[in-house]
Parts: C-alpha cells; sequence; structure tokens
C-alpha cells in the first residue's frame, strides 16, 4: 500500500473512520479521495508579516497541481512564520518553536509525505528540524529570491547594499529625499534577500543536502521557473512515499558534509553553522565547529556574489546557480549521496556547468584559496567562535588592538556615534549579553556599526567581536558566536576596556592578553545578568537553549549524538 499512514487515519474500522472521512468530504472531496491515494501535505509558511515568503500561496498551488497529476491528494496547512525584518527581539528566538510546530503539525495529521514551503531565514532550518524529527517523506520547495533593487543607475542587493548607503546617510552624504528614494526601490519583488544571506545560503544548503530538486535553490521568486520547480516537486513528494524517501535516508553524516563544502565554496552566510548543526542533532548526527574548519580549510570560495563578491542571486542564477558551482567542486563531493528524486548528488549536478566564470570561479581563480568561514579558539572563546573571512577585510584578519566594551546593545546604539566616543581604527569594539540567553534568543547584533567618527574619517571597517550572530547579508571583520557566550559566565563576560585583544585568522586564534590570574580574579565577581522570561515560551527557551557550537537547538529534542 501506498499510503499506509493516511490510510490508518481514514480506513479505521467504525466511527473514527467515517467521521474523519465524512469530516475531509465537507471540504467537497469526493468518495474516491479515500480509494489507495497518497495524501501530501503542503507546509506553508506564508505570512503578510514575512515578505520573503508573502507569495507561498501561489507556490502552493503549483505544488498542488504536481501531486494531483502524480495521483496523490494535496492538503494544504499552516504553520508559524518567521519574517526576519519584523519579528522582535529576533527570529531565532522562535526557530525552534517553529521546528516544533512543524513536527508536531506533520505527525499529528494524515499525511504520507510533505512538502516544506520555506524561504526566509529561520523557515528553512525551522522545516527541515521539524521534518527530520517527524520522519516521514519530507522534499524542500523555497519561494526564492527577490530581483535585484535598483536606485537610479546602482543595483542594489537588499541587506549588503542597504547597509553600505544606511553608513552614507549616516554621514551626511545622502539626502533624507535620496533616502526614501532607495527605501522604495532597493526591496521591489516577493522574495528573500538577493545576496549570499542567511536565506538564501539556507535554501542552497537544502539542494545540497539532497532535500529539494536540483536547480529548485536559486530561481528567483517572480521567475516563471519558480513555478514549474514547484509542479515537478508535488510529483517527486508522490514518489517518494513509495520510494521510503524520509529525511534519515538523504540527510546522512556524509550529506551534511557536502552541505558544509557548499557552504564554504559560496562564501554563506555564518548562521548556517548553527543551523546545520541543530538540522544535523535532530538525526543524531554530531556535527562540530572542528568540521566546518577541516572542511573551510580544503575548500576554495567561488561564488562571487554579495557579501563576499560583487554580484547577485539573479547573476549566480544564470550563472547557472547550485548546480554549476557544485560541479564544479564535485571532487570534494559525496558523489553518491541520495536526493529527494531518487538519484544521486553527482548524477544530478554532472551535466551542469558554469555559464559565467566572473560569478562562479574557477577553482584556479577563486576568490579565496578557503571557504567563507573559519573557526577561531583561544581563551576567549573556548568553545568556539567564527568569522565570515571573505566579507572581512584582509588586513584586520591578523590584528591586535585595545578593547573598548559595551555591556549591552542598548550601551552601543548610544554610544556609536558620539564624536568622542575614545576609538581609533586599531581599537576592538567588543560587545556582551547578546547571545542566546543573554539577549535573549542570539539577535544578529554582531555586525556592529562603525563609529560614525571614524567614517568620517575614512575607515571602513574596524574588528568587532560579540557572543551575537550577524545577518549573512553583512560585512566586515566581525567575530560572532564566541562561546559560551557572557551571559552564562564566558570569558566575554571578564573583558574590559583597555584589554588587548589578538585576532589570528590564519592560526585561528582569539585570545585576551591579559595573566590567567587576572582572568580568575575577575570570574570570581561575575554575576549573571537578570534572566529575561519568567513564563511561556521565553521561560522554555531559557531554560533549555543549548549554546551556539551545539546548535541553540533545545537540550530536549535532539536524541543522543552518534
Amino acid at each position: 500500500m501506498k499510503n499506509p499512514r493516511s490510510s490508518a487515519w481514514f480506513h479505521s474500522p467504525g466511527y473514527p473512520g467515517f467521521s474523519r472521512r465524512a469530516w475531509l468530504r465537507a471540504e467537497g472531496f469526493p468518495a474516491d479521495v479515500f480509494d489507495g491515494k497518497p495524501v501530501v501535505g503542503i507546509c506553508n509558511s506564508w505570512s503578510e508579516l514575512n515578505n520573503c515568503n508573502a507569495h507561498l500561496r501561489e507556490v502552493a498551488v503549483a505544488v498542488k497541481r504536481g501531486v494531483v497529476e502524480a495521483g496523490g491528494v494535496p492538503l494544504e496547512f499552516p504553520t508559524i512564520s518567521l519574517g526576519e525584518m519584523f519579528m522582535h527581539p529576533t527570529t531565532m528566538m522562535f526557530r525552534n518553536l517553529m521546528a516544533m510546530d512543524v513536527e508536531e503539525s506533520i505527525r499529528a495529521n494524515p499525511m504520507d509525505a510533505v512538502v516544506l514551503l520555506c524561504g526566509c531565514d529561520k523557515t528553512t532550518p525551522a522545516q527541515l528540524m521539524g521534518a527530520a524529527s517527524a520522519g516521514i517523506p519530507a522534499i524542500v520547495v523555497p519561494g526564492g529570491p527577490m530581483l535585484a533593487g535598483r536606485w537610479r543607475d546602482q543595483r542594489l542587493g537588499s541587506g549588503t547594499d542597504g547597509r553600505k548607503l544606511f553608513d552614507l546617510f549616516r554621514t551626511g552624504r545622502l539626502t533624507e529625499e535620496e533616502w526614501c528614494e532607495i527605501e522604495g526601490s532597493i526591496a521591489r519583488t516577493s522574495g528573500h534577500c538577493t545576496v549570499m544571506g542567511t536565506a538564501s545560503t539556507m535554501t542552497s544548503l537544502a539542494e545540497a543536502l539532497g532535500m529539494s530538486l536540483t536547480g529548485c535553490a536559486n530561481i528567483p521568486a517572480p521567475d516563471s521557473r519558480r513555478m514549474v520547480m514547484a509542479e515537478l516537486s508535488g510529483r517527486a513528494a508522490v514518489a517518494m512515499i513509495e520510494a521510503g524517501l524520509t529525511p534519515a535516508r538523504i540527510m546522512t553524516r556524509e550529506a551534511f558534509e557536502n552541505a558544509i563544502t557548499v557552504l564554504m565554496a559560496l562564501g554563506g552566510s555564518t548562521n548556517a553553522v548553527i543551523h546545520l548543526i541543530a538540522m544535523a542533532g535532530r538525526l543524531a548526527i554530531r556535527l562540530t565547529l572542528d568540521d566546518f574548519d577541516r572542511i573551510s580549510r580544503r575548500t576554495p570560495c567561488l561564488a562571487d556574489v554579495k557579501p563576499s563578491g560583487a554580484h547577485l542571486m539573479e547573476d549566480f542564477f544564470y550563472a547557472g546557480g547550485l548546480p554549476a558551482l557544485m560541479n564544479r567542486i564535485a571532487g570534494l563531493l559525496h558523489g553518491d549521496c541520495l536526493t529527494v528524486s531518487g538519484k544521486s548528488i553527482g548524477e544530478s549536478i554532472a551535466a551542469h556547468r558554469s555559464q559565467n566564470d566572473a560569478v562562479i570561479r574557477t577553482r584556479e581563480e577563486p576568490l579565496s584559496a578557503e571557504g567563507g568561514i573559519a573557526v577561531l579558539y583561544g581563551n576567549l572563546a573556548p568553545d568556539g567562535a567564527v568569522i565570515k573571512q571573505t566579507a572581512a577585510s584582509p588586513e584586520l584578519l591578523r590584528h591586535r588592538g585595545r578593547a573598548y566594551v559595551f555591556e549591552t546593545r542598548d550601551q552601543m546604539l548610544a554610544e556609536i556615534d558620539s564624536d568622542d566616543l575614545p576609538v581609533d581604527a586599531n581599537t576592538v569594539l567588543v560587545m556582551r549579553n547578546c547571545g542566546p540567553k543573554g539577549a535573549p534568543g542570539m539577535p544578529e547584533w554582531g555586525h556592529i556599526p562603525m563609529p560614525r567618527k571614524l567614517l568620517e574619517q575614512g575607515v571602513r571597517d574596524m574588528v568587532r567581536v560579540s557572543d551575537a550572530r550577524m545577518s549573512g547579508v553583512s560585512y566586515g571583520t566581525v567575530v560572532l558566536h564566541v562561546a559560551p557566550e557572557s551571559a552564562i559566565g564566558g570569558p566575554l563576560a571578564v573583558v574590559q576596556t583597555g584589554d588587548e585583544i589578538v585576532l589570528d585568522t590564519e592560526a585561528r586564534k582569539l585570545e585576551l592578553v591579559i595573566p590567567r590570574e587576572v582572568i580568575d580574579q575577575r570570574f570570581s565577581r561575575f554575576a549573571p545578568p537578570p534572566r529575561h522570561h519568567d513564563r511561556g515560551y521565553g521561560r522554555l527557551f531559557l531554560d533549555h537553549v543549548t549554546q551556539a557550537h551545539r546548535g541553540c537547538d533545545f537540550d530536549f529534542l535532539a536524541p543522543d549524538y552518534k
């Protein structure tokens, strides 16, 4: 039987089976809907409070066509949606809640497979975490990136160029009128950010894992090929049921190593480190920061896409997109890993070639000889920290400077534009209490703005260190995810203004240059900050969230690691 799971609902003996059939027929379905047809759930993260996913209703219609064509019954259902631009304090606070929503919605309802409609940053990992835990066949259909923004003669990448232009506005080099023009033209279609931010990274990694059809991730949201791919994915979902293609069969350790390799070749978002660790944990696969650094050292960065490079996701797609990039690094991948199509990764990417070597670089002329992300350790980050080295200033990747410490983000915002802020180009800006428990939720506060006084002096970058995350669209010499975080007594908690900090990216070091006994004395005076929540989901989050190097999942949701 193709659909043993839904049949258990609709063909159970007695009144329960009768009532379930009757209530589904109340939606206008004919009686033959129960004649051996598999049920495919369509998990839709559409929301008007999530501009990236605002077009997923249309995508769902195309998926339904594919399911029906393949002989299945499509049943769409909603889950919470995480709009990166709107949610307070951060969507990361609610990624685990969405993952639980997805898991329990799948587990509690009569479906034999599920199609995951995602796009915005945390919706993709949340859906994959939930589907991995639920364990039925699942396929990802992202909404795709928006088209490039345009202001006067400039093509604009949402997020990355917005931040750069805002610095011009802060320093008086753009007028109020010009700033308003940019606001109306930087994000002009549905879809997620059109740079290699977290959304583009995570949908690309879903494809690299084998969880979406080849070529699916990078099609722009308004492109009709997005709907074609959605329809084909609906057909594939039905085929996956009989084949028994569950997430556990596709998302193996080797598949996660492929995803890490692709992450490094893309120059992708640092957030992907946290998300991949959490996703693997749901399948009892232990990924560590050392896995990421080991793979980064052997993987060239080939995607010349903002913020690491010069182009946009639209250009990346026209150049051949993810399959072409993966073909270029095929020798670094586990080619026999299974995909949702039933084919291997190797088979799926074999025919794809780059159409533009300026966008998808050759291995002989990479954007960077190493991958986009480096992992740092030292007495300031015993459990690790990360830096997006391809989006940093090369001259700052090895740096020694004195710290200026912000106790909180509010303090930073109050001081950063001050004309008498006691910093110079050599200063290391440090911000604490921004981690999973300290913020709470580990917001994307790590891209500390450049002090206005330095921007006016022509300084465009400086070393910044925090236990926060950073938006994937951000850039600069920014050290993130310092673990353990300061709020639970990590070393960042005892840094004082004037202390020397050493960053050596090549040596993978982040060190506080003060004697061990001084550090110990400061720790003896440490007191944790007040809790942010005493009830509801906030309390659950604070009680059970793990640290960044463990994926920030809840400690009770991941089984024991292998």
